[in-house]
């Protein structure tokens, strides 16, 4: 559920053609705001995947994250997993802040006696987490992981070791996000982390020159992880391993990156080690890639410094935040898909919207027009504020 495409084939045929999910905001009036852009669902309706009690009595990053985890569940052919065995890792950065700035205007105005007696379970970041476990009966290891924009890489990554650890045979995993109100517009703007461009067409642009924010955006994306045993005795379709997770944190600024890029390295390195893969075996980076100039900056140092310099001018790298924008705790979950679907369908998508190349960004950032390529090996970066750093690596089937 994203700004670029709903459901796999249209959100993959999107993201490699290039198509721009940046818009101009339409679900309230910015027009008092310093920032036009975002990136919305078009056409999202909830009552389409909930009742209407469900909606009335959920926020919307829960609205978005059961229609993902609907989707998810039925490429993955329905599985049927004893409930124990199956959990649900679901991530978000800042969860139900919809539903707090309602019921405190509520409070505001008609007094503390008609605030919502659902808006504590409404609010919670938690929430999509049992939400999407109550839906689909599953009682294993079930939570939700808020480390800013590396919510859903660390979502991806422990969900991969329950598995592994042998906890779990099924976890359902991802992220949600719905937090383009006015207020968190306001502040994010007030901080300088987002672009000013009321262009829709070159506001987020990724590692190009003459970036300047990045494009705040929401919907959901959920991945559907299983025990490779478990799995072939479904005989279910596999598009890929998830076979590292490396995470760390910068220890450095509670916003700005590591310039150094350690932290973001030293993740990188734990997903490759964990993977037991090699730097050269690397064939594409989903980057972090905000389009913010001291993250491209620094995710560049960080690349060079994980691979080798001479490994890292020979990868694909690409940010597909030059379309989608920035979906916070969602990202991760879908940046993890599109490196799926990239190993899948030996295709990697491009940086849209690069023009002015930066010396301090001089990787191949696979500008403007998707590659047709082998991928054996991806890496999906997320950093977040805190310092937080996630990698996570996924493998072509052998």
């Amino acid at each position: 559920m994203t700004p670029v495409g709903t459901g796999v084939d249209d959100f993959w045929t999107g993201i490699t053609s290039g198509r721009n999910g940046v818009r101009a905001i339409s679900n309230f009036d910015a027009s008092d705001l310093p920032v036009r852009v975002s990136g919305e669902v078009p056409g999202f309706d909830p009552n389409r995947w909930l009742d209407t009690k469900e909606v009335r009595r959920t926020d919307p990053f829960v609205h978005y994250a059961l229609a993902a985890a609907a989707l998810a569940w039925e490429d993955a052919g329905e599985p049927e997993v004893v409930s124990e065995r199956g959990g649900c890792i679901f991530a978000t950065g800042i969860g139900g802040i919809q539903t707090l700035l309602n019921a405190h205007s509520v409070l505001l105005e008609k007094g503390p006696g008609r605030v919502s007696p659902f808006m504590v379970p409404m609010l919670m970041a938690n929430a999509a987490a049992g939400h999407v476990a109550m839906r689909y009966g599953l009682t294993g290891h079930n939570m939700a992981t808020l480390s800013a924009c590396a919510s859903s890489n660390h979502a991806i990554g422990e969900g991969m070791r329950l598995i592994r650890d042998g906890y779990l045979d099924l976890c359902v995993v991802g992220g949600s996000e719905a937090a383009t109100v006015p207020l968190t517009v306001a502040a994010f703007a007030q901080m300088t982390a987002l672009t000013k461009n009321p262009d829709p067409e070159t506001a987020s642009r990724p590692f190009d020159a003459a970036r300047n924010g990045f494009v705040l955006s929401e919907g959901a994306a959920t991945l559907i992880l299983e025990s490779e045993e478990h799995a072939a005795a479904r005989g279910v379709r596999t598009y890929c391993e998830v076979a590292g997770y490396g995470a760390s944190d910068d220890a450095h600024h509670i916003t700005a990156p590591d310039p150094k890029g350690s932290g973001a390295t030293l993740a990188m390195r734990w997903a490759l080690q964990e993977a037991g893969a090699e730097p050269a075996d690397v064939s594409y980076i989903n980057a972090h890639g905000t389009s913010t100039q001291l993250n491209d900056a620094a995710e560049t140092v960080a690349i060079k410094a994980a691979l080798g310099e001479d490994v890292a001018r020979r990868v694909a790298v690409s940010s597909t935040k030059s379309m989608t924008g920035h979906m916070l705790g969602a990202a991760g979950a879908v940046e993890g898909a599109v490196c799926a679907l990239a190993i899948a369908n030996g295709t990697v998508p491009p940086t849209i919207h690069y023009a002015t190349p930066d010396p301090d960004c001089d990787l191949d950032v696979v500008p403007n027009v998707a590659r047709e390529m082998p991928v054996t090996l991806a890496l999906s970066n997320g950093f977040g504020f805190g310092g937080q750093n996630a990698s996570v690596a996924f493998r072509a089937l052998a």
